[in-house]
């Protein structure tokens, strides 16, 4: 007889379709049968607290830490983790080796009346809690205020129809999963706003020592979107980067070739830099930390002026 394994997951509607999406996924590539898994909810601080930005309260930790005590405390057998809400820094006794098929990375706006991004009225109000985002839509437009947002999908776009912002910034793949598109007022490229590293991918975590768990696992890990994200993911952890690091980077996958981009942003916002490198898959994590070193030098070169 199969023991159940458990997966645990944020609360929220998205979460749960993604921790869902996983279940689907592990029952695809395996002979358990859907009673065999089970979805826990588990509430998280970032959850709880909704009217400052993550970085003043402990950053992306908020949303993983209870989660990931549970999975530590053998209460659950895999955490699903959106991967950008993920920290850079490896959680003692755990791992996190399996990533689904990424989901499209692209940032979206969602406005009053369906307007783009250059028709808002002049000085409009942009709901948005990441600084990378800001410094991204203000280099497209100056004069655009941007005002912290928390919350979920539904809360952010129920705040926006209150009037209390002209605008949102959201991921695209948030809102395909919740299947409101039609809600979409404008989708940015890659290239317009370069997304936080690794949006768009779910991950799947599970204790190291967790041998039945870790085979299982393997087999819904999506290699092309492994080697991207470990491309993107190794330049934050060479600029060290949290929510308070504005950095945004992108990573796509060209026959053999591992193509990156990735842009860091002072701290106000003022200067960027910007760098884009290739090299062959087998080597997408040292080309991160290549782009990460190149970035933090052209930034600390300029500070040291």
């Amino acid at each position: 007889m199969n023991m159940k394994i458990i997966i645990g997951s944020r609360g929220s509607k998205l979460a749960l379709i993604y921790a869902q999406i996983a279940k689907n996924k592990i029952l695809q590539n395996t002979d358990l049968s859907s009673d065999d898994i089970v979805i826990k909810k588990i509430t998280t601080k970032g959850d709880q607290v909704q009217n400052q930005r993550l970085s003043e309260v402990g950053g992306k930790g908020l949303f993983s830490s209870n989660i990931e005590k549970e999975l530590l405390d053998k209460k659950i057998d895999i955490a699903v983790h959106a991967l950008k809400d993920l920290p850079i820094i490896k959680s003692k006794g755990l791992v996190v080796e399996a990533f689904l098929e990424r989901n499209d990375p692209r940032e979206i706006l969602i406005s009053i009346n369906k307007k783009k991004l250059k028709d808002l009225k002049p000085n409009a109000v942009i709901g948005t809690s990441s600084y990378r985002r800001e410094f991204q839509i203000k280099k497209l437009r100056s004069d655009i205020k941007c005002k912290l947002i928390r919350g979920n999908i539904d809360t952010r776009i129920k705040k926006l129809n209150e009037g209390l912002y002209d605008a949102i910034i959201l991921s695209y793949a948030g809102i395909k999963s919740l299947n409101i598109a039609d809600q979409i007022s404008e989708i940015f490229s890659v290239q317009e706003l370069i997304p936080s590293a690794g949006q768009g991918v779910i991950s799947l975590q599970c204790r190291e020592d967790d041998n039945r768990i870790i085979s299982i696992l393997k087999k819904t890990n999506h290699s092309e979107t492994h080697q991207r994200i470990s491309a993107e993911r190794n330049v934050l952890k060479v600029l060290e980067g949290d929510c308070e690091t504005a950095v945004g980077v992108h990573a796509t996958v060209e026959g053999s070739e591992v193509v990156l981009e990735a842009e860091l942003f002072s701290l106000d916002g003022t200067s960027r830099f910007y760098e884009k490198k290739s090299s062959k898959i087998e080597n997408a994590k040292e080309l991160g930390k290549d782009v990460g070193q190149i970035l933090k030098t052209k930034s600390n070169n300029t500070y040291k002026k």
